[in-house]
């Protein structure tokens, strides 16, 4: 009997069987190694969104009112005709150009990527416009890379000619501008457009610049306040600085959840008034204590009649009386107007009485 000696016939079949049992063996242990529950691929949860760094609400409660840079100020009335007409020039530095470029889009900081809020105001002064701006950024390196670039502004760009639309030259001049120190970083620049073919003249008295436009943006976190200010008149400096101060004190405080510091400030009190009111006289106007006095009795009538004389003359001879003695008209009607003149009359009687006694008297002596 032959015994094969290759693989074939049931020796074959049984170096197949035990061959496919060594693979499934190994790959049951392979597999068992892989699957093992320690390294089970763990179940991530979804990533949460981040809370955004400035909302709505909040950049609209960081922008400045017109009440906090002087009664000058006011709600604008629109964008000026002059930024068409010199923003949008051409030059062939490219730098320069994407200075003017960002100033007429006002967006030399970037796109924001969050939330963001705009007021303008107008200046009666000069004719110049303020445009204030409150955005979020994605992180705080770029809005870092964005102010480094223009920090290098005053010298790519310090002179350099553009063309308008209508092919007039204009001479540009950009030089730094000095901001407060405040919020996490800051930069400012101040442009000044003048017309060349005045500049060129050749009187030596070079143009006056036909638009002077101050730049600044200052960084609080990923947060940025920026600004334009300026017009054909000219631009106030300090009302740029008065921006920036105010506006970046008013975006921390919003951020913090205080109340802003800088609003406008209200009087503390009403227009004084007196504690007390008009003093009145203590007492009414004097009036004479007593009523004017009148007279106690009537006006005193004499209360004898004028006095006649009560017997007539005496004879010195004979001691009588030479004339009889009798009352006037007068007399009577005295006595019958006048009790007191009856009495009187009385009284004379009793006189002539007493007189007659007397005579009497002397007669008897006499004789």
């Amino acid at each position: 009997m032959k015994v094969p000696t290759g693989p074939s016939g049931p020796y074959r079949l049984l170096a197949r069987a035990l061959t496919a049992g060594v693979l499934v063996s190994a790959s049951a242990c392979s597999l068992h190694g892989v699957m093992r529950p320690a390294d089970a691929p763990s179940v991530e949860p979804p990533a949460t969104s981040a809370a955004p760094s400035l909302t709505d609400a909040q950049a609209s409660a960081a922008l400045i009112t017109q009440g906090e840079l002087g009664g000058r100020w006011s709600a604008t009335q629109g964008g000026a005709t002059w930024r068409d007409g010199l923003l949008k020039t051409r030059t062939d530095a490219p730098d320069c150009q994407r200075l003017l470029d960002g100033l007429y889009a006002e967006d030399l900081l970037g796109e924001p990527t969050g939330a963001r809020a705009v007021v303008g105001l107008d200046e009666s002064g000069n004719a110049a416009q303020l445009r204030y701006q409150v955005a979020a950024y994605a992180a705080p390196s770029d809005v870092d890379a964005k102010l480094a670039w223009l920090r290098t502004l005053p010298s790519k760009c310090a002179q350099f000619t553009s063309t308008d639309v209508r092919g007039g030259r204009l001479n540009v001049t950009v030089v730094p501008s000095v901001l407060p120190g405040v919020g996490d970083a800051r930069e400012g620049l101040r442009l000044t457009m003048s017309d060349a073919s005045a500049a060129n003249a050749g009187d030596g008295s070079g143009a006056a610049p036909m638009l002077t436009l101050d730049f600044a943006a200052v960084r609080v976190g990923d947060r940025a306040v920026s600004l334009t200010n300026g017009g054909l008149g000219g631009a106030a400096q300090d009302s740029t600085q008065q921006a920036v101060q105010i506006g970046t004190q008013r975006l921390q405080d919003v951020l913090a959840g205080r109340p802003p510091t800088t609003a406008p400030v209200e009087p503390t009190t009403v227009p004084a008034t007196p504690t007390t009111a008009p003093v009145k006289p203590t007492t009414m106007p004097v009036h004479p204590t007593t009523a004017p006095v009148k007279p106690t009795t009537r006006p005193v009538h004499p209360t004898t009649a004028p006095v006649h004389p009560t017997t007539a003359p005496v004879n010195p001879l004979t001691g009588r009386p030479t004339e009889p003695l009798t009352e006037s008209p007068a007399d009577t009607d005295n006595t019958t107007a006048d009790p007191a003149d009856s009495a009187d009359t009385a009284d004379t009687a009793d006189t002539a009485d007493t007189a007659g006694t007397a005579d009497t008297a002397d007669t008897a002596q006499e004789g």
